[in-house]
C-alpha cells in the first residue's frame, strides 16, 4: 500500500512529493514521485516513529494522585494510547528502584520490580513497543539483588544510574532545589529546607559502597547486553567515570563541561524534549537548546511528556545544520544506534514500518508500528489507513 504524494523526512534529507510504500510491517519502497493509490496528501509529512528511551509517565499513570493506586491495565493502556498519538512506536518505560521509599511504595524495589515484571507481560498487548529502562538508584543496596534477578529473566532493556541526593547532579543548586520542593509540595521554604536535610542524611553512603554498586550493575549489564546509562552528569569526573564504567549514554547532563566529556568519551547525550522545547531546564540546569547549538546533543526523549516530542524536533530544525532531517533523527535514527536496534528509526527500505504522518499544522494524524495502525485523529482517510494496516 502507498502513501503518495507527502513529504518525507528521510535520514539525510527531506523529499517533498514522494511515495512510500509498505508491505508485511516493512518499508518496501520510496518513489521521488507521486504515485496513485492509497493515502495521498500534498499536505502530510511522514516521519519515522519516534524511540522514547526515558519516559516517566507510566510512575504517573499508576499513582496520578498521591496514595491513589492505578491498575497496570488501565495505566499501561492510557499511556500506550498517548504514546501513540504522540508518534512513538518504541518506548522505554522508565522505573525507578530509589532510596528512601519505603516497601510497597512507588519506587520501592518490590514495587518497581513487580511493575517491571507486569509491563513485559503485557507488551504484545500494546499498540507500540514497549520495553523497560531500569533506573537504578546507587544508593539504594538492597535493589542491586533484585535488577540482577529481572536481568536473568531478560525483563530490562536499559539501565541508567543515577544519585538524587540532593547537593549534587540534578539538584547540585540547592536553593533552587528547596523552591521547587515548596512549590510542588505546597510548604514554606522552611519545612522544604528540613525536608531536602533529611533527604541528605537518608541517602547519604560511603564511596566504597556507592562505587560496588555502580561496579555491580556495570559488570550485571555487559554480562547480560544491556545497555547502560549515566544519568544527570554535572562533572568530567563523573562523565569519564561513567563512561569508564561501560556507559552508551549520558542522560541528562547538568553542564556543557560534563556533556563535552561525554561526548569525547564517545558517549550519546540525551536530553528532555520539555527542556528543549520550552527552550529551558526546569530546574534550572543545562538547556537542551544550548547543548543543540553546541552540536553535543545526540537524542530527545520525552522525559515526562511524550508530546513535546515533535514540537521540540521543530524547534530545533532552524537552527540544525541538517534542518528538519537532524532535527528528526535526534528522536529516531539516533536513539535507535544507541540502544543497539538496526531495524527501525529511519525512513528506509528495508526497516520496520514504524512511522506517523503529521499534518500542515504539526498534528500527528496517523501513527503506525510494523505496518499496523495504531493512532488516527481522523483527518486522514480512514478507508485507506485500514487497508494499510494490512497491506
Amino acid at each position: 500500500m502507498w502513501i503518495s504524494d507527502v513529504t518525507l523526512v528521510l535520514p539525510d534529507r527531506v523529499m517533498a512529493h514522494a511515495s512510500l510504500r509498505i508491505a508485511d510491517g516493512m518499508i518496501a519502497e520510496i518513489a521521488e514521485r507521486p504515485v496513485s493509490g492509497g493515502i495521498t496528501g500534498t499536505d502530510l509529512t511522514v516521519y519515522p516513529g519516534f524511540i522514547d528511551m526515558h519516559g516517566d509517565m507510566i510512575e504517573l499513570e499508576l499513582e496520578p494522585r498521591a496514595r491513589v493506586d492505578f491498575p497496570m491495565d488501565v495505566a499501561l493502556a492510557s499511556l500506550d494510547a498517548r504514546l501513540a498519538a504522540a508518534g512513538v512506536t518504541t518506548a522505554y518505560a522508565a522505573v525507578s528502584f530509589s532510596r528512601g521509599a519505603r516497601d510497597g511504595e512507588r519506587r520501592s524495589y518490590g514495587h518497581t520490580s513487580q511493575v517491571i515484571r507486569q509491563i513485559h507481560a503485557m507488551r504484545n498487548t500494546c499498540r507500540v513497543d514497549h520495553r523497560i529502562h531500569a533506573r537504578f538508584d546507587i544508593t539504594f543496596d538492597n535493589a542491586v539483588g533484585v535488577l540482577e534477578q529481572l536481568l536473568d529473566d531478560g525483563q530490562v532493556d536499559l539501565v541508567s544510574l543515577m544519585d538524587h541526593t540532593p547537593g549534587q547532579g540534578q539538584y547540585r543548586n540547592l536553593e533552587v532545589h528547596v523552591k521547587n520542593k515548596a512549590a510542588h509540595h505546597g510548604i514554606s521554604e522552611t519545612e522544604a529546607r528540613q525536608m531536602v536535610a533529611n533527604a541528605i542524611a537518608v541517602r547519604s553512603r560511603p564511596q566504597e559502597i556507592l562505587m560496588g554498586n555502580i561496579r555491580s550493575v556495570s559488570r550485571m549489564c555487559a554480562e547480560h547486553g544491556v545497555s547502560l546509562a549515566s544519568h544527570d552528569d554535572d562533572t568530567v569526573a563523573k562523565a569519564h567515570l561513567m563512561a569508564d564504567m561501560g556507559a552508551r549514554i549520558a542522560e541528562f547532563p547538568v553542564t556543557i563541561e560534563a556533556a563535552e566529556a561525554a561526548a569525547g568519551k564517545g558517549l550519546m547525550t540525551a536530553m528532555g524534549a520539555p527542556n528543549a522545547m520550552r527552550g529551558q531546564s526546569y530546574s534550572g540546569n543545562l538547556s537542551a537548546r544550548d547543548l543543540h547549538a553546541a552540536g553535543l546533543l545526540h537524542i530527545l526523549a520525552s522525559d515526562y511528556h511524550p508530546g513535546a516530542i515533535l514540537a521540540a524536533v521543530r524547534a530545533l530544525a532552524p537552527n540544525d545544520p541538517d534542518g528538519l532531517a537532524g532535527a528528526v533523527r535526534l528522536a529516531s535514527a539516533n536513539p535507535a544506534r544507541a540502544l543497539g536496534m538496526s531495524d527501525r528509526g529511519e525512513l528506509v527500505v528495508g526497516k520496520r514500518a514504524d512511522l506517523f504522518i503529521a499534518d500542515a499544522q504539526g498534528r500527528v494524524a496517523l501513527t503506525l508500528c510494523a505496518g499496523d495502525v495504531v493512532h488516527s485523529n481522523g483527518t486522514v482517510e480512514l478507508t485507506a489507513s485500514r487497508t494499510l494496516a494490512f497491506a
